[in-house]
């Protein structure tokens, strides 16, 4: 059973979105171990034992820095892509917190927005990268 269904139909957790099915999109990233992976091919026994983050786990209260950054900055349109973007993104902060437009492009390049939202995710990335070091944490 690919980790998608386990998260979506057997915890409930159906923030991660199910996209193309072939790790195409980005629409099913969540962290494993701190990495981001597909869901969607990942399969639920290489999780065993390890530590899963979904959206709904990357802050108790919405009030990550890149949440705040994300509605603050009005990103999403139809908001499908979304998650993956943000759990894409959370990684890339956490290992690069003064990411240069490149960097926010080379490390969000497989995740598929199809209303071209990337400017306003590249935006609310550099805002969530500046209330980090104003101690937003992350």
């Amino acid at each position: 059973m690919p980790l998608l269904w386990a998260l979506r139909d057997l915890l409930g957790l159906t923030g991660t979105k199910y996209g193309c099915g072939i790790a195409q999109c980005g629409a099913c990233t969540v962290h494993l171990n701190g990495e981001a992976i597909r869901s969607c091919v990942t399969k639920v026994s290489r999780a065993v034992g390890g530590q899963v983050t979904t959206i709904e786990g990357l802050s108790p209260n919405n009030d990550h820095p890149l949440q705040r950054a994300w509605i603050e900055l009005n990103v999403p349109q139809c908001g499908y892509c979304q998650s993956g973007q943000l759990m894409a993104a959370a990684v890339l902060l956490r290992e690069n917190p003064h990411p240069t437009d490149q960097d926010i492009d080379d490390a969000l390049s497989g995740n598929l927005c199809r209303c071209g939202t990337y400017s306003r995710i590249r935006q609310a990335i550099h805002k969530a990268a500046r209330l980090q070091q104003e101690g937003g944490g992350l």
